[in-house]
């Protein structure tokens, strides 16, 4: 349920428009012959594993352009290609799933491709190539840099809004035809393990008052979404028995009793597009000989999105869990029916609700190690936002620091779905292979508690904490630090300096302890302590400027301590007056209630001397229109 922007006006701006070839043929364009089959994967119980039964996380991304009506990666008009897929490889993302739409595949099949327009001049390796080409530029690229991909039908039709559209055909593209192009894709890539998995077909949905929606039964109806799951796994498996098989679920699933034919508002249970897996209790997947290749890929989002009735009143990760996750799709994971992926989720950090939602989202995934790929690596999704910033080559470090715990480290490495590539490709400094990951024995232990967690002395904005070092049969990698239930922050030490806290608030934190296979302790003892009371800044100055695109604008901030002493902690606060929005912000923690704005200074930059200045930024959305009133600490600061 995401928006996505339409970016014809933007990529016309570009004139290095690539030339018209022929499609290819079915090897693999600019990369070696695929690896041995080693790298496929399967499903025992909950868990997913490789060839020699080992375990394995798949921590990743979404990149969406193929299934629009552009045919393409959406940012090739400003971003490199190599340069992205690095990156994503560099951060720990391991897997990217790829929404394609049936019509891009079909036309494909037809030997149909079209000129993409893309900056050469930051992708000279691309140029003369057509979208097909370039897709199979990317798949060497994964190969290259360690990186796994698999497949999404997003839509029937090339469409950037074609997800809105309940079912799997549409138009003159019918069921069969959508059957075809799945089988077509499946046997151009049969023997490249870098494409390991068919998400057959994203959130398929519809209310019970609807005409056509998707349903869960034992039928062979045309908008049984189970009938069509089974049937075009069926097909994909006779061609490539090795691929993972992704299956979502509905929007709605009838009560106990109730017919699919209800019409009464209080028979259904109700959920996200693709959220719907009820049916999976009593009507599983049936994929017979090819049982140990499936998935179920529920989606799951926050109230930016849209305000889902358990997002009212006193909620938290206990009752999300509850009255939520866990009978909509999390008891398939618990009952060890099959293995879970989340295959969407993510949004705006907003410093509120939709950030709340999100990090206990992401704790339930690292505690159960659940499969995800976040939505979204592009910073276009109207609804979410992305990873990327809009000049398609920085991170929102901000984002991408709550997604990092759920990405698979061994160590301090993160770890690669091929076993002789790192992640990060030869000669990486942060990823390792799935080789280097699973060598030995399966480590189950778990490291000891860590005992003795004290505080240190507080400042009015963070709290100093220290512990007892844990201990372990194959060594303790790091400690992951909670507040209360939501992950703060990881450390490699026996220390941790919570930072960007509120003065004058009492704070409970816990400790664990992560070894290198995994593997996570029991939570300490809890320790509080209490910040101190806000210290006057003295005096303080503020320089506001801002650059206004379309749609929205990049804002910098410069704080000068204009005071005589230093200060040992500083938040900044100020009130947008037209409706603005930050979007994702850099150099601080950033939060915002309704028109209402603070920037929390992080621990490389919260001690500001005398007489110095620190530069903070942020993206927002809207007019960009300066605030007139900034505070340092509570205090007032002049601007210039």
């Amino acid at each position: 349920m995401r928006v996505v922007l339409s970016v014809v006006a933007a990529a016309a701006l570009f004139t290095g428009v690539l030339a018209l070839h022929p499609s290819p043929s079915s090897a693999k364009l600019g990369a070696a012959a695929a690896a041995p089959a080693q790298d496929w994967l399967h499903v025992q119980g909950n868990k997913i594993v490789d060839e020699a039964g080992k375990e394995v996380w798949l921590t990743g991304t979404n990149w969406f352009g193929f299934n629009t009506s552009e045919r393409v990666f959406h940012g090739l008009w400003s971003g490199s290609l190599q340069q992205i897929t690095k990156s994503m490889a560099d951060r720990g993302i391991n897997v990217v799933r790829i929404p394609v739409s049936a019509q891009l595949l079909l036309e494909w099949s037809a030997g149909q491709t079209i000129t993409p327009n893309v900056n050469l001049f930051v992708n000279p390796d691309l140029t003369g190539m057509n979208n097909l080409q370039v897709f199979d530029r990317f798949l060497a690229l994964c190969e290259q840099y360690g990186l796994k991909v698999f497949l999404d039908l997003h839509s029937a039709e090339a469409d950037n809004a074609g997800h809105v559209y309940p079912l799997w055909y549409k138009g003159s593209i019918t069921t069969e035809h959508v059957y075809q192009a799945w089988s077509w894709v499946t046997n151009r890539y049969k023997t490249n393990d870098t494409i390991i998995g068919a998400d057959l077909k994203n959130e398929p949905h519809g209310q019970w008052s609807e005409t056509a929606f998707a349903k869960w039964d034992n039928s062979t109806d045309l908008t049984n979404f189970k009938h069509f799951a089974e049937t075009a796994a069926q097909r994909i498996l006779a061609i490539n028995p090795n691929l993972l098989i992704f299956v979502e679920g509905t929007e709605v699933y009838p009560k106990d009793g109730v017919s699919w034919t209800s019409k009464n508002k209080d028979d259904w249970h109700s959920t996200w597009w693709g959220g719907q897996l009820r049916g999976v209790a009593q009507r599983p997947i049936n994929l017979g000989q090819h049982q140990d290749q499936l998935v179920y890929s529920p989606h799951d989002y926050g109230p930016l999105v849209y305000e889902q009735p358990w997002f009212t009143g006193d909620w938290n990760r206990a009752t999300l869990e509850r009255d939520v996750w866990d009978p909509n799709w999390l008891y398939i994971h618990k009952q060890n029916i099959a293995p879970l992926l989340i295959g969407e989720w993510g949004g705006f950090l907003d410093g509120g609700r939709n950030e709340k939602w999100m990090t206990a989202l992401r704790d339930l995934i690292k505690e159960h190690r659940l499969h995800q790929t976040f939505w979204v690596l592009n910073p276009n999704s109207g609804d979410t936002g992305g990873l990327l910033n809009h000049d398609w080559a920085t991170w929102d470090e901000a984002k991408y620091a709550l997604l990092k715990p759920a990405l698979w480290t061994h160590g301090t490495k993160f770890v690669s779905l091929d076993h002789q590539v790192r992640l990060g490709g030869a000669g990486s400094t942060t990823g390792i292979s799935l080789s280097e990951a699973t060598s030995g024995p399966v480590d189950t232990t778990a490291p000891s508690t860590p005992a003795a967690l004290r505080a240190g002395t507080v400042t009015s904005t963070s709290i100093p904490l220290a512990w007892t070092a844990s201990t372990d049969n194959t060594g303790v990698a790091g400690y992951d630090i909670y507040r209360g239930t939501t992950l703060v922050g990881t450390s490699t030490t026996t220390s941790y300096t919570a930072t960007g806290l509120t003065p004058s608030t009492a704070y409970s934190f816990t400790v664990r302890a992560r070894d290198l296979a995994g593997n996570v302790s029991a939570a300490s003892a809890a320790v509080t302590a209490t910040t101190a009371a806000g210290q006057s800044t003295g005096a303080c100055s503020v320089k506001y400027r801002a650059n206004g695109w379309s749609g929205g604008f990049t804002g910098t901030v410069q704080i000068t301590n204009t005071g005589t002493t230093a200060l040992a902690g500083w938040t900044l606060g100020f009130t947008f007056p037209s409706g603005q929005t930050v979007s994702n912000g850099w150099n601080a923690t950033w939060t915002q209630t309704g028109s209402a704005v603070t920037a929390a200074a992080l621990s490389h930059n919260s001690a500001l001397a005398a007489g110095a200045t620190v530069e903070i930024g942020f993206n927002g959305t809207g007019a960009s229109t300066a605030p007139t009133t900034f505070t340092l600490n509570d205090s007032t600061c002049s601007t210039t």
